[in-house]
């Protein structure tokens, strides 16, 4: 069985709350991928043109400073990687990690939470940031609830 890791990065804890259930169900390690300087609520309102995450999507290279670094990376064989949707992608902290190590020869499985919002290409954007010699798989949103049989289902499904 291959090592596995669920990074993850949450401002609400909705993500947090589902990573830490696959990385339960898997018998993966947790890892969270936490900004420098923190969210606060006039950082995240989407409606502000100038607000510090209007201004980080917009910019398709913008790579906040993110605390820490895990040592270990190249322990795991799978990656599980989550975030909420902002903006119809991954937030710009998540690219920050992805471009931070080497991911060749690591399947990495991107799972979002949103309300509404789906996927989308979220996928292809990873694959670009991460290379051609890492696996992405297509992904999926999970909703704020999923069950353990649920998530053990999708996770079956994966062919790990």
């Amino acid at each position: 069985m291959s090592k596995r890791l669920v990074a993850y990065f949450s401002v609400s804890g909705v993500t947090a709350k589902i990573a830490k259930e696959i990385a339960d169900v898997e018998n993966a390690e947790c890892y969270e991928i936490q900004p420098e300087a923190p969210y606060t609520a006039e950082d995240l309102d989407w409606r502000n043109p100038q607000s510090r995450s209007t201004l980080e999507m917009k910019d398709l290279n913008c790579r906040p400073a993110i605390k820490g670094r895990m040592e270990n990376i190249a322990d795991y064989d799978v990656v599980f990687v989550g975030f909420p949707i902002w903006w119809g992608r991954e937030p710009s902290a998540v690219d920050t990690f992805l471009t931070a190590y080497d991911f060749s020869g690591k399947k990495i499985i991107p799972f979002c939470t949103s309300g509404g919002s789906d996927i989308g290409k979220t996928a292809e954007r990873i694959q670009s940031l991460v290379g051609e010699n890492a696996c992405v798989d297509p992904g999926k949103r999970l909703g704020g609830e999923i069950s353990e049989a649920d998530l053990k289902i999708w996770t079956e499904g994966l062919k790990l």
